[in-house]
């Protein structure tokens, strides 16, 4: 069976019937349209709104966390900053790369008075997690008319926490940096520190605080730490041992005037520094000015030889006490007969040392002492340095006392910088506390003839081998040196029982690499020294062992002992028990 679809016809519409439909239809469709446009209005409207609020907000946190109202009544409160501060201050390095200085991140606490409700509240609160502050001071401080306060830096994270959970109004953290000196007393006069505002106040960190602050790259000293360390345990050593009030203690290259180790004792701790009139402050090796007695007789000799005036060989009159002028001229050992230039170093004649400069004469005595620099301030990186006390007018009597190292006051450094310019072959370079350059050419001035400088050494040994340098002789490193004791001047007159006793060395004399000097102040006689208080006995020994422990250090290895030199009219046989007596 089939089933057949049937077509329905159309209705019929009338024409007026189609106009209303259409009217109908329009009217439709613009209350729709009219409907959509009105809701995307009010969405635009709504969103922007939206973003009007979001941008209000997040100025305003801008202006709370940054700018902390910069035109308003706390202007002048502390900046806040980021959480990762940007280190003001660069690090100083010893020579091998080890810190000596450095800056680390903290914070400190400040109040804006005006925000501080009750200060009396506010200091008890204070107080109570902070126990080392006195609450009277807080009160004052809270209380007083300034826009801020500080009242606490350098807080420990643990602090920042328990002050922060007090919740008091008005107060704030300042992010900031704090300087550390990792080893202590060990460099401090070097280094120096810094004040509470981060400021350099003494030393390196004086001397370059513009740069520190504005460079981000470290500051390389010439130091090591290593011989630094040997340095100041035996001076330490020496001054302990007899009693002394403070000690010297230098290393120096003698070919580029680097600065490896200086010590001057007593000492201070920079990260917690005593007040500044404190004497532990006082940096002996560059500030202090001393007569440094018989180790002046290198100088003497080297002028004499290098001016001609004198030879090797020569001979001079120290038979008796040499009166000359006003003055009594007095060999500490006399030995009653002529002797030659080794043996004035050897015994250590003032009488010998005192003709030969009167030999000189004054004027090329001076000429050579400003040549080695010993008349002018000493030209270092510190600014803690002591102007040399030179006799005006320079007369003979001054030119004699010279010799031997009184009437003239210079610094351990200027002494060291001296010698170190007779052994190395004549050439006088400024000290330096920073780190030269590895192949770095070092122009120096000729102080000296070479052969002069050659002499020198030979005669420097000698002291060793034979004379009152006995007890700094180490095996296998050929020291060199020459002994010092001077009796301290007080208002005007010497004190024979306050004396400075110094060993000044070169090793290894054959081609010497470095000069070293200890000098003890006021050492007290001990069973052990037989109650001396020489060079010889006091710091000679001190010297030995500061060699013996840095010439591995600096990769110097034992040499054969070579056959000790001779001159002219040397007494034989001369006991170095004895003469390590002799100044």
């Amino acid at each position: 069976m089939k089933f057949f679809a049937t077509k329905r016809p159309a209705p019929r519409i009338h024409a007026g019937e189609d106009l209303q439909a259409s009217v109908a239809a329009v009217r439709l469709h613009g209350v729709r349209s009219h409907a959509l446009e009105t809701g995307r209005t009010r969405l635009v409207a709504t969103a922007a709104t939206f973003f009007l609020a979001f941008a209000v907000v997040g100025v305003r946190m801008v202006d709370v966390a940054v700018l902390d109202h910069a035109g308003g009544k706390t202007k002048s409160a502390p900046q806040a900053r980021s959480d990762q501060i940007d280190i003001e201050r660069a690090d100083i390095l010893d020579r091998n790369g080890v810190i000596l200085a450095t800056s680390l991140p903290t914070v400190s606490l400040y109040a804006k008075i005006h925000e501080i409700a009750d200060p009396q509240e506010a200091a008890a609160k204070l107080v109570s997690v902070l126990p080392e502050m006195d609450k009277a001071e807080v009160v004052s401080r809270l209380s007083s008319d300034r826009q801020f306060v500080y009242l606490r830096r350098n807080l420990t994270p643990r602090q920042q926490y328990d002050v922060n959970a007090l919740g008091i109004p008005g107060l704030y953290f300042e992010k900031g940096e704090r300087r550390v000196y990792p080893h202590g007393n060990l460099v401090a006069h070097i280094v120096g520190m810094t004040d509470v505002d981060n400021k350099g106040i003494a030393g390196i960190e004086k001397r370059f605080d513009s740069a520190l602050r504005t460079s981000r790259q470290p500051l390389r000293m010439s130091l090591d730490v290593r011989l630094q360390t040997v340095v100041r345990n035996e001076v330490e050593q020496a001054v302990a041992e007899f009693s002394a009030i403070g000690g010297v203690g230098i290393v120096m290259d003698v070919n580029t005037a680097e600065v490896l180790a200086m010590v001057s004792l007593p000492d201070f701790d920079p990260n917690d520094p005593p007040p500044s009139s404190d004497t532990r402050m006082f940096n002996r090796a560059t500030k202090g000015l001393y007569e440094m007695g018989s180790t002046f007789k290198l100088f003497n000799t080297a002028a004499a030889l290098d001016f001609g005036s004198a030879t090797i060989n020569s001979s001079y009159d120290a038979r008796g006490a040499f009166h000359f002028h006003d003055a009594v001229i007095h060999d500490y050992h006399p030995e009653n007969r002529w002797l030659t230039v080794p043996e004035i170093l050897i015994h250590s004649s003032n009488i010998g040392a005192a003709k030969m400069a009167l030999e000189m004469g004054t004027p090329t005595q001076r000429a050579f002492l400003t040549k080695v620099g010993l008349l002018a301030p000493i030209p270092i990186e510190l600014p803690e340095v002591g102007v040399p006390q030179i006799p005006n007018p320079w007369r003979e009597i001054n030119t004699a006392t010279i010799a031997y190292g009184h009437g003239i006051s210079v610094t351990p450094l200027h002494l060291v910088t001296g010698v170190s310019a007779l052994v190395n072959g004549g050439e006088y370079r400024p000290p330096t506390l920073l780190a030269r350059l590895p192949g770095e050419a070092i122009p120096g001035e000729r102080i000296e003839k070479k052969k002069t400088s050659d002499d020198m050494r030979q005669l420097m040994r000698m002291v060793v081998t034979s004379g009152t340098g006995a007890k700094a002789d180490v095996p296998g490193y050929l020291v060199g040196g020459k002994t010092g004791t001077a009796e301290k001047s007080v208002n005007g007159s010497y004190r024979k029982k306050a004396v400075l006793s110094s060993f000044i060395a070169a090793f290894p004399v054959n081609d010497p690499r470095y000069c070293v000097l200890v000098m003890v102040d006021e050492p007290q006689g001990t069973k052990e020294s037989h109650g001396f208080i020489t060079g010889g006995w006091v710091a000679a020994p001190a010297v030995a062992r500061i060699i013996a422990q840095i010439a591995p250090l600096v990769g110097l290895q034992p040499q054969k002992e070579l056959p000790a030199p001779a001159a002219k009219g040397i007494v034989k046989g001369t006991g170095s028990r004895e003469v390590a007596a002799v100044e």
